[in-house]
């Protein structure tokens, strides 16, 4: 998964605490490890993934990048038409 976020992004000059229960502190600690990341960066990119505390231009970037994608959709009328069953499929 990408995040726009990394330690080079902005300077760290805020601190905060957080506490955290044993069991979770230690699924984190163990998820840090095994990413080869702080728990301070599993955090902030945590942060990042649902705040979306990104800059404009990245989402900016985010929107044309998305609007150059080309796929096999259909229009929105034969894609509900496809989802609804019709009684014939589910009538035996």
């Amino acid at each position: 998964m990408y995040y726009p976020y990394t330690e080079a992004y902005m300077e760290l000059s805020k601190k905060t605490t957080i506490l955290f229960s044993p069991e979770l502190h230690r699924q984190l600690a163990q998820h840090a490890a095994r990413r080869g990341v702080s728990m301070g960066e599993l955090v902030r990119e945590a942060c990042v993934a649902t705040y979306g505390l990104v800059d404009r231009e990245t989402r900016t970037a985010s929107v044309h990048a998305l609007a150059a994608l080309t796929l096999p959709v259909k229009s929105p009328a034969d894609m509900k038409r496809e989802s609804q069953p019709t009684a014939a499929d589910l009538l035996p």
